[in-house]
């Protein structure tokens, strides 16, 4: 067998498996929604989940120590625990589950359904030139190398545009050639963050608005996008994330309403190219072969996060915004707050978390 044949196939047997585990942990067990409106969620109790309490409470201990401000975790739906510390974003009152916080770059994946949901009511095609929609010249490359452009580059990190200056300014002087699209992989604000006028002129509508009519409203979330240090930033309760969180792991149903686009879903927690497994659609993956962190050239083997299950996947952002899903166990966690980790992807705080919580929920 070829090397190439070799790697199709193991790309096929590991998401076959990957959505296997997906599909028996939904047929397994019947998951619950909350109501859209209001704050009534039903809970789970420690002796329904099979966890170690006693290491849940050590943990959640040892949490406090990390500028956690909220912390959630949904068993098949439900709330097995939810802890709130600290103030408020504005420092007015203490945190608690209506509380608005900053998604960072976790909101990436937010807007990755939302351009899956714009595909599927037809207002564009992810292999569309990025041209198309932002315009000649959005960049400063010359017009052929802009054209090899496309939608989906941008959704995998794979424009090959400079990623030496300013990452998040999105002026064309700062959009400059590094190398032709689709062979490169590079964790770059600029080309994600003109997704939204990607959205905005293929609906004619706002990006706001868009948005809460496509998931927010469609799943009973809250918040809404700000502009932040020139990014497109999400505010909404850790309550809303983990509404988002529910919707991925029941692959785009909320109820009975398929919001986004089941295949859509798998598309977005399956690596999206050859060079950084672990990422898929403006989505992290665990459980890969190497992965890449941002601002890195080359692969580190191994999984993302070694200590958690392998078919979590995640949207992650700075100072430890987690949206963690495991199909497997039927799990959704979220984290917010601060992080001594500056990085754009808080890998460090990320890893302690699963070192120590790992055991815990392990076995079911």
């Amino acid at each position: 067998m070829t090397r190439s044949l070799t790697l199709l196939a193991t790309i096929f047997l590991s998401f076959s498996s990957s959505a296997l585990l997906r599909a028996q942990a939904l047929s397994e067990s019947q998951l619950y929604f909350p109501p859209k409106v209001g704050l009534t969620w039903e809970r789970m109790s420690f002796p329904e989940t099979g966890w170690d309490q006693a290491g849940m409470g050590a943990f959640l201990s040892w949490l406090e120590s990390t500028n956690t401000r909220a912390f959630l975790i949904l068993k098949d739906g439900k709330l097995v625990v939810e802890e709130y510390r600290g103030n408020r974003l504005t420092g007015m009152g203490p945190m608690d589950e209506s509380s608005l916080w900053y998604w960072a770059s976790a909101g990436k994946t937010l807007t990755a359904a939302l351009l899956g949901i714009a595909e599927e009511e037809g207002l564009l095609k992810l292999k569309d030139r990025s041209q198309k929609y932002l315009g000649k010249g959005w960049t400063s490359l010359e017009n052929k190398q802009e054209k090899r452009i496309r939608i989906v580059h941008q959704l995998s990190m794979t424009t090959g545009l400079d990623d030496t200056g300013d990452l998040n300014s999105v002026a064309p002087s700062d959009l400059r050639f590094r190398a032709k699209a689709g062979t490169r992989w590079s964790y770059h604000n600029a080309p994600y963050t003109v997704l939204k006028q990607v959205v905005q002129n293929a609906s004619g509508r706002s990006f706001q608005d868009y948005f809460q009519e496509k998931i927010r409203d469609r799943i009973g979330m809250n918040g809404l996008w700000q502009n932040t240090g020139g990014n497109n930033v999400y505010y909404s309760s850790p309550r809303s994330m983990a509404r988002f969180g529910l919707l991925l792991l029941a692959k785009g149903k909320w109820e009975d309403e398929q919001v986004l686009n089941s295949e859509f879903v798998e598309q977005m927690i399956s690596p999206s190219q050859d060079f950084n497994p672990s990422y898929g659609l403006l989505t992290w993956l665990n459980g890969q072969s190497s992965f890449r962190l941002p601002g890195m050239e080359r692969n580190l083997p191994g999984s993302l996060v070694s200590d958690a299950p392998e078919d979590m996947f995640m949207a992650l952002g700075k100072n430890g915004q987690f949206l963690m899903v495991i199909p497997s166990q039927n799990v959704v966690i979220v984290r917010m707050g601060a992080s001594s980790d500056t990085s754009l992807i808080p890998f460090l705080l990320m890893n302690q978390i699963w070192e120590r919580l790992g055991p815990v929920i392990s076995g079911n």
